[in-house]
């Protein structure tokens, strides 16, 4: 039950280290069993991936997954040029009670926003080998728009 409350206490310290008005102290775990968080923290994101306007950009770029198929061979499922902005906010994380009385978990808070700006990538293939020319094309993505969610993924232990 206080090690939930001590990974957010610990997230808690790492965020105000950097804050000259955090007088941190260490508490003992009868001391930590009284700390009492508000409603955790939130987090936004804006993430770049291969942006091709930046100066020296990879232009053949590649995620490869390899498979052992009959007879050993191995095969790679080659994804090229992976690219796109992602932009989501109000990303929750905190600790809260279980309704059974079985403890606390952690609660992460889907975002409420997401908008995806030219995601996806240029092919889609299968090869024998991963850094050889892509010869044949299984498809493409690219998406554009925004996602609303809402809920939680919970995290606790048995």
């Amino acid at each position: 039950m206080g090690r939930y409350r001590t990974l957010l206490a610990l997230v808690a310290a790492c965020c105000c280290a950097s804050a000259q008005s955090c007088n941190l102290k260490q508490l003992d775990d009868e001391e930590m069993s009284e700390v009492r968080g508000g409603d955790g923290i939130s987090f936004a994101a804006h993430v770049v991936i291969n942006d091709p306007t930046l100066v020296g950009a990879v232009s053949d770029s590649r995620l490869s997954l390899g498979f052992k198929g009959e007879g050993g061979q191995t095969r790679y499922i080659v994804i090229k040029n992976v690219r796109g902005v992602i932009d989501m906010f109000s990303v929750s994380l905190g600790v809260q009670q279980r309704s059974d009385g079985g403890g606390d978990y952690i609660a992460i808070g889907l975002p409420g926003y997401v908008k995806y700006t030219n995601f996806g990538f240029e092919s889609l293939s299968v090869q024998t080998d991963p850094n050889a020319a892509v010869t044949g094309n299984l498809g493409s993505l690219n998406v554009n728009g925004t996602l609303s969610l809402q809920g939680q993924v919970r995290l606790w232990s048995h």
